[in-house]
């Protein structure tokens, strides 16, 4: 099992990457790729600054524009510690209500939102028996992800958190618990998997060959804006069927609901297959899934920091309050990572992730994001996009691109993004808007 052997601590190293910010594109994109990986004990600094310009859509308000001052400061301990600081600070030119302040309120009006100062802070690796991880997360899943996956705790582009998760193994057993955000009460999970063949077999098993394990996640709703509390539960079992060197294929199957809701249950079967070549590391996954009573898998997906506040369709309520319709859906993810000097760190040339989910009932969901390096890495160029009901009145679409190019012998470089948004307002409704941003930095990285 993929989840147990190989966490891939390396993803904690997000902050080098571009556009590592949500899934729908807020403007909190972070700083651009360095040519080379820091080196254990050294550090980088970096100065962005750009133009950043909030956009209404359809009438709903003024037009704001801000110049963005981005300091960073990063410090790469090796392999088991890490540390990243740093915040974007807006400094309103234009626009705004009445009274509107010389900083940009809605950044730091929670004290939530103080914690993406911390943009990353590891302690520990897959290697070590215990390990830490605080900072922003995106495109998260939880171990088995059938509670929790590619999630991102920063899909409100008003509100700001520090999450972290804890990863810890005892013997045969691993769990990994998160909490999307330190310093609010919001969402929390855990989940316990057991290696069911060194138990049966002895450590000389091969890991992960058999496993079972439990998950559990609530949502507490009182941090972000109030929503309504939601609790989801599963048991899944993985059998590794194939096992060759760079190639690894499992099958897998789990049940999961909603406790306290009576008839709300969902199970699903699948397969999946990884394998990893000095040049290329794919991920490939298929499921099949039934939903009955208001239980969906993925049910804390890319989309829910918005549908906790209103879920697609016509209902206008939250997600949690909704009675998600009976049938099956068929779920397929890909992951694709691709480097054309076989150089399997941080950087790629392109770097894929696409997720579909097709409903027996006629709704299509679609995640997915795109980066590639080119005029030798000089160059960087992102996209991703986000299409939640697809097929059904209110469907929902968000996406954004970002161009990253080095010049000036690498220490400065030029940076563009724009994208849609969507903004929770206090009456549980979604305000649409867009940002286009504009900028240079400077840092230290070659």
């Amino acid at each position: 099992m993929r989840a147990m052997g190989n966490r891939g601590w390396a993803v904690l190293w997000l902050w080098l990457l571009p556009m590592r910010g949500e899934a729908t594109a807020s403007p909190d994109s972070e700083a651009s790729v360095p040519r080379e990986p820091t080196r254990s004990g050294s550090s980088l600094a970096r100065l962005e600054v750009a133009t950043l310009v909030l956009l209404p859509r359809a009438g709903s308000g003024e037009a704001e524009g801000f110049v963005q001052l981005e300091p960073t400061l990063i410090l790469d301990g090796g392999p088991e510690f890490g540390l990243n600081l740093g915040a974007p600070i807006r400094l309103r030119g234009w626009g705004g209500s009445v009274g509107a302040g010389r900083v940009r309120r809605e950044d730091w009006d929670r004290l939530s939102d103080w914690g993406q100062l911390v943009r990353g802070l590891k302690l520990g690796s897959d290697a070590a028996p215990v390990g830490v991880w605080l900072g922003a997360l995106d495109d998260y899943s939880l171990l088995s992800a059938h509670l929790v996956r590619r999630y991102s705790n920063r899909t409100n582009p008003d509100y700001h958190p520090a999450g972290g998760f804890v990863t810890g193994t005892f013997g045969p057993l691993y769990t990994e618990a998160f909490a999307s955000d330190v310093l609010g009460a919001r969402l929390v999970g855990a989940e316990l998997a057991l290696d069911v063949g060194r138990v049966l077999f002895g450590a000389n098993d091969p890991p992960g060959r058999y496993s079972l394990a439990v998950s559990a996640v609530h949502d507490w709703g009182r941090a972000g804006g109030r929503a309504p509390s939601v609790t989801l539960a599963h048991l899944d079992a993985t059998a590794v069927v194939l096992r060759r060197p760079g190639l690894e294929a499992h099958l897998l199957a789990g049940w999961g609901g909603r406790p306290g809701t009576g008839g709300a249950w969902g199970a699903v079967l699948g397969v999946g297959a990884d394998a990893v070549t000095p040049a290329w590391d794919v991920s490939l996954r298929l499921e099949a899934r039934r939903q009955h009573g208001g239980f969906r898998q993925g049910f804390f997906g890319p989309d829910y920091e918005l549908a906790r506040f209103q879920t697609v369709g016509l209902e206008g309520v939250p997600l949690a309050s909704i009675r998600f319709p009976d049938g099956y859906s068929l779920h397929a993810e890909a992951r694709v990572g691709w480097d054309g000097v076989g150089y399997r760190g941080l950087q790629r040339h392109l770097m894929l992730s696409l997720s579909v989910e097709t409903f027996s009932w006629g709704r299509l969901d679609a995640d997915g994001r795109l980066s590639v390096q080119l005029l030798e890495r000089s160059l960087e160029l992102a996209v991703k996009g986000l299409g939640v009901g697809l097929g059904q009145p209110g469907a929902r679409y968000l996406g954004a691109a970002e161009a990253r190019w080095r010049i000036a012998a690498g220490k400065l470089y030029a940076v563009a993004t724009g994208g849609t948004l969507l903004f929770p307002e206090g009456e549980g409704t979604l305000r649409p808007g867009a940002f286009a941003s504009v900028g240079l930095g400077v840092d230290n990285a070659r």
